[in-house]
């Protein structure tokens, strides 16, 4: 293809792939499917890869994130990011207005939108392009996050139309979707870890990751709701909005002008309960003085502007009684406290269990049973005991006492130094802990059994077909047709499902095996650096600390769950069924001792790889990745903008300090 040609035909993807992204992700009305929007988006790659000279930041192939890494550059806002006052009332409310009624003299309208429950952003465009994102961070300087924002698909990098400013800024929150977030908390279940608090501490957090790629995967969103700059184009606040909505930002559909107080307020009694059907997390309105000229007058105090104010909503806290305490076993062997609850509606469902988590939960709550308790949705989404109205605690009430021996099988209940969860530690005769197991074994992400799903495995188990992950490779199709629901179709389908596992790659095997701790990244990690399983098994926790992202509490799980016989044996047994357990072939093609023995940092960025790419060379070559320096380094390899503490450390015990050119030139 000419030159000529590419450029066009790259153009019109950027702009056809844009638009849909605006359908889909601002819209909510998408023109194409998924399918065909990815084909375009793998032509457009494959021509930006034959032409990279057309290749640009604002390029919808962007949008999946680098895994390149770097520190935050702290930015001074242009115009200080000052909060609002809150409310907690109609009263205060209606002193806020009698308030700016004392300032200005003429009449006004207000401006209601939703507040959104996330990370604040500022983005600042010019000449219709994205230039920078920056966090709020303390009001007046914040952290410069633009290559992660980039990633998030309902933010514009290119704004439609021409009638934009030639620069300006836009401040709006990047949410995390209720859905997102359920989803990443069953992947965290899943590996055994600790679950994330709320959709909006996950955001922030995700918002400052290091790693683009997987800022990317984390499928943010956003809401924008105040333009800034100098000679903009319209007077009031709300006639900004729809602009930005036509330049391509997404603005939410629950914003209104309101003409007096009573309109303002039968906007807040709406969404107080309207908002619980919506995809992310709000914590209350704000509320505006619709015009900018009036805004501009009234001005701010030291803190925060007279012309706006947050109405905060009240977190459904209601009372109900505790009737007793049930404990859960996961398949990790935590054991979970529940509340069992007289049935009580909260945000528009019935509740009638809430988590208490752990034991120390319950001691600080000092609970008995038949105490009248408060419970509010945490973060609108998980139930909680807040406190207990002791007023009403009859004398006679036994306070609750956590458990010490298993609820299920009867086994003393153990606790780490450290850790809040009491444990089971009967992991091979725990009923709750083998299903759980056996669970997480056929899941999606490890081994992918199709027609195996939890109440299957229940039905295993209970007629004792399956008691663990080897002895479902035993099973047989006369033995599965003859079970409740089970036809000799669904039976073939299981067994299929079980052959086709047979060529699940290793990370997913060792991921599949359910050791603590070691969820997909740590597996990928391991069976990259041992390539086998005999490695792993053998590895003392010495030998496995050493590896770049494996710390002590992983190095103690995997070589103690290596150390116990009967997951050998189980190791032992799905080696026989066939399972893979080692690194294939074309993985191990590359590898090479060029760099064996030597000990390498990494500093700064780079121009040809990542520093994951970098690191990942440096493994695949027999060098060892360190995080710190010392006499023991052998080089430090520097980029961009490498630290100068670093610098100076390396000059100090006198380690040679190369390039990414040079460093590839010892891989010639």
């Amino acid at each position: 293809m000419e030159r000529e040609e590419a450029y066009r035909k790259i153009t019109e993807l950027r702009n056809e792939l844009e638009e849909h992204n605006y359908c889909y992700y601002v819209l909510n009305q998408p023109v194409i499917s998924d399918f065909e929007f990815d084909m375009k988006l793998k032509e457009l790659e494959k021509l930006e890869a034959g032409f990279p000279e057309f290749t640009g930041p604002n390029s919808p192939t962007q949008r999946v994130g680098s895994d390149s890494t770097s520190n935050f550059e702290q930015v001074e806002h242009k115009y200080a990011m000052l909060s609002l006052s809150n409310a907690y009332s109609e009263g205060e409310i209606a002193d806020f207005d009698n308030r700016i009624r004392k300032i200005i003299n003429t009449g006004f309208e207000y401006v209601c939108e939703l507040k959104f429950d996330g990370s604040s952003i500022s983005l600042t465009y010019k000449n219709g392009r994205l230039a920078r994102a920056v966090t709020r961070g303390d009001g007046v300087r914040g952290d410069d996050v633009t290559q992660n924002v980039r990633t998030i698909k309902s933010i514009p990098l290119q704004l439609r139309g021409n009638d934009f400013p030639g620069e300006f800024e836009i401040r709006g929150e990047i949410v995390m979707p209720f859905s997102v977030f359920n989803e990443l908390n069953a992947e965290l279940e899943q590996a055994g870890e600790q679950l994330l608090a709320n959709p909006r501490n996950t955001a922030a957090g995700t918002l400052k990751m290091k790693n683009p790629k997987i800022v990317a995967s984390r499928k943010l969103d956003s809401y924008f709701y105040y333009i800034l700059g100098k000679d903009l184009p319209f007077d009031e606040h709300f006639e900004s909005l729809q602009k930005a909505r036509e330049w391509g930002f997404k603005v939410s559909d629950a914003t209104e002008i309101c003409k007096n107080l009573d309109e303002v307020f039968a906007f807040l009694k709406k969404w107080d309960t309207a908002r619980q059907q919506l995809p992310v997390a709000t914590d209350g309105v704000v509320i505006k003085v619709n015009s900018k000229h009036l805004q501009d007058n009234l001005g701010f105090t030291a803190k925060s502007p007279r012309w706006a104010i947050a109405y905060k909503f009240k977190a459904e806290n209601v009372s109900t009684v505790l009737n007793s305490v049930s404990y859960q076993v996961g398949r990790t062997g935590a054991v979970t406290p529940v509340a069992n609850l007289v049935p009580v509606q909260i945000a528009g469902t019935i509740v009638k269990r809430a988590s208490l988590h752990n034991a120390d939960i319950i001691q600080n709550l000092g609970l008995h049973l038949g105490d009248t308790v408060y419970v509010e949705k945490g973060g609108e989404i998980i139930p909680k005991i807040t406190g207990v109205d002791t007023a009403k605690r009859n004398p006679m009430f036994q306070p609750v006492k956590f458990i010490d021996n298993c609820p299920e099988c009867g086994t003393k209940l153990i606790r780490t130094e450290g850790e809040a969860a009491f444990y089971c530690p009967n992991e091979d005769g725990c009923p709750p802990q083998i299903k759980g197991k056996m669970e997480h074994f056929v899941s999606r992400k490890a081994m992918d059994i199709d027609g195996l799903g939890e109440e299957t495995i229940e039905l295993l188990y209970g007629q004792g077909l399956a008691k663990n992950i080897t002895e479902l490779y035993e099973l047989k199709k006369d033995q599965l047709a003859n079970l409740e629901r089970m036809g000799e179709k669904s039976a073939q389908r299981i067994l299929d499902g079980l052959e086709a596992s047979k060529k699940v790659p290793f990370e997913r095997v060792l991921f599949a095996l359910g050791i603590r701790f070691v969820g997909e990244t740590v597996a990928k990690t391991l069976t990259k650096k041992l390539h086998n399983i005999e490695n792993i098994q053998s590895a003392k926790k010495e030998e496995l600390t050493e590896i770049d992202e494996i710390g002590e509490r992983i190095a103690d799980s995997v070589a103690g769950w290596f150390s116990k016989e009967e997951n050998r044996q189980c190791v032992q047994k799905l080696k026989e069924a066939g399972l893979q357990f080692q690194i294939s072939g074309e993985k191990l093609l590359g590898s090479t001792e060029k760099l064996a023995g030597l000990n390498i940092i990494i500093s700064g960025t780079f121009n040809h790889y990542s520093r994951d790419e970098l690191k990942e060379m440096i493994e695949q070559n027999g060098g060892k990745n360190v995080g710190s320096i010392s006499k023991n380094t052998s080089y430090v390899l520097a980029g961009k903008n490498m630290g100068p503490g670093k610098l100076e450390k390396a000059n100090q015990f006198g380690v040679k300090i190369i390039s990414e050119d040079e460093f590839l030139k010892m891989l010639e």
